[in-house]
């Protein structure tokens, strides 16, 4: 008889998922960048979200689709598997190995510059690892306990973020009274153009990256296949509405673009509306945004190396193991967590180009597994809706590609070294494409919903 497939606990609701989602996407990110994209788009940072909000939906809604039809672990790699190609499913989920095992370097790499910069006298390296000790051991201990904590940093992040906005809204007050505050001069100025905010909003769509992340915690939740479509818009409209509301708060506080430093400008802004005991407080949020989002994003790398393992695309008897007690994929958890020590040799402007081109391949393929899951049906006599399952999903690759050619340079070289790599990888593991890849059948199946999704 086969081995049976090792299963991860059910016990997320759609809170749970819906704050691991927000957490993954770290809302004062959009603090934490105002600086960049306001130069960008010349002043117009809530326009550059409120366009990427809107290109973003229509990805959220194709994850939402093949969530409900793929209820597993695995996310993008598993949906272009399923539904489009096992070799263009492992070539999907490789590209995604860049994004899953960058985006968690990437946010402790971020956490221990705003460490150093405020207690130079600590060395760098040690605030990594207490970054990557700390989220380990949560996440190794459980997602319950990982969610809980989640709940205690998601916390505090909002109370940050409102209390800067509502200084923002008081410093405006007070300089230009009641009218002040409700100006169309963010979203639009003599300065803003439609090639300044397109660039912006593909630096903004960044900010977004989490979403599709939760996907992967789709065996750890009750009801997948009703929980994490709606999870998924819900955590798209929430981390978009907060960056557009902090993005127009703060534009309202410093029009235009001149920063002195653009990339610490909001530190120059919170000083400018009320001193130095709200920037010290900034970068406490700024700290907490980046360890909940860690602890987020390594849950998500973990569990796609679980689903590849699973399937034996890497090695199973490594990757497709969970820990006998606390049902975590702890090896994998490990893993993620020596990666993030490369944090220490890396600059933040060469681990995120890794992180945009694995994104955007994913986006892309999961439109298209979409367009995939309609054809697949129809061939069986089942007729989908073609606006939901073509059009929308057609639009938001188009989308998806053209935020992918107009990546920088050096991102669209690691990315498609990586590609190369995983394809003679994939050469190796086929027989040089005369047999599919290895996958496992033997998949956990989702208790039945309790509703119509």
């Amino acid at each position: 008889m086969p081995e049976s497939a090792p299963a991860l606990h059910r016990s997320l609701r759609l809170r749970s998922v819906v704050l691991f989602g927000v957490a993954y996407m770290a809302p004062m990110i959009v603090l934490g960048t105002f600086g960049v994209v306001a130069e960008e788009t010349s002043g117009s940072v809530p326009t550059a979200y409120l366009l990427a909000m809107v290109a973003m939906l229509f990805t959220a809604h194709s994850y939402g689709k093949m969530a409900a039809a793929h209820p597993v672990a695995g996310s993008a790699y598993t949906y272009a598997r399923r539904t489009l190609d096992s070799r263009a499913g492992f070539l999907v989920g490789w590209a995604v190995l860049l994004d899953y095992f960058f985006l968690p370097m990437v946010i402790w790499l971020l956490g221990g510059t705003y460490l150093q910069a405020q207690f130079p006298a600590v060395p760098f390296w040690m605030w990594i690892v207490a970054f990557i000790a700390a989220t380990t051991c949560l996440n190794v201990l459980g997602i319950k306990v990982a969610d809980k904590a989640n709940y205690a940093l998601m916390a505090f992040q909002v109370l940050v973020i409102a209390i800067f906005v509502l200084l923002s809204l008081r410093h405006v007050f007070e300089l230009g009274g009641a009218g002040a505050l409700l100006s169309g001069e963010p979203f639009l100025n003599p300065a803003t153009t439609a090639a300044g905010v397109s660039a912006g909003a593909a630096l903004a769509a960044y900010s977004f990256l989490g979403f599709d992340a939760v996907t992967t915690l789709t065996e750890e939740t009750v009801d997948p296949r009703r929980t994490m479509p709606r999870a998924i818009l819900l955590i798209t409209l929430i981390g978009g509405g907060i960056f557009v509301v902090v993005a127009y708060s703060t534009q309202l506080a410093h029009p235009g673009s001149a920063f002195a430093a653009p990339d610490s400008a909001v530190f120059e802004i919170a000083r400018t509306i009320a001193g130095d005991a709200v920037a010290a407080l900034l970068l406490a949020g700024l700290v907490v945004a980046q360890f909940a989002s860690g602890l987020a994003a390594q849950a998500g790398a973990a569990r796609l190396l679980f689903a590849m393992g699973r399937d034996d695309v890497l090695p199973r008897r490594l990757f497709g193991r969970v820990h006998p007690r606390f049902r975590t994929p702890a090896v994998n958890l490990a893993l993620t967590g020596a990666i993030g020590l490369v944090a220490m040799f890396l600059d933040v402007s060469t681990s995120t180009s890794f992180i945009n081109f694995g994104a955007f391949v994913a986006f892309t393929a999961v439109n298209l597994s979409v367009i995939g899951l309609f054809l697949r049906e129809r061939k069986g006599g089942r007729r989908l809706p073609w606006w939901s399952h073509v059009l929308l999903p057609g639009i938001g690759a188009l989308i998806d590609l053209w935020l992918l050619v107009n990546l920088d340079p050096a991102a669209l070289t690691l990315g498609l070294s990586w590609l190369v790599l995983g394809t003679a990888y994939l050469a190796y593991r086929t027989d040089l494409f005369r047999r599919p890849p290895p996958e496992t059948h033997d998949i956990p199946t989702p208790e039945p919903a309790t509703s119509t999704p």
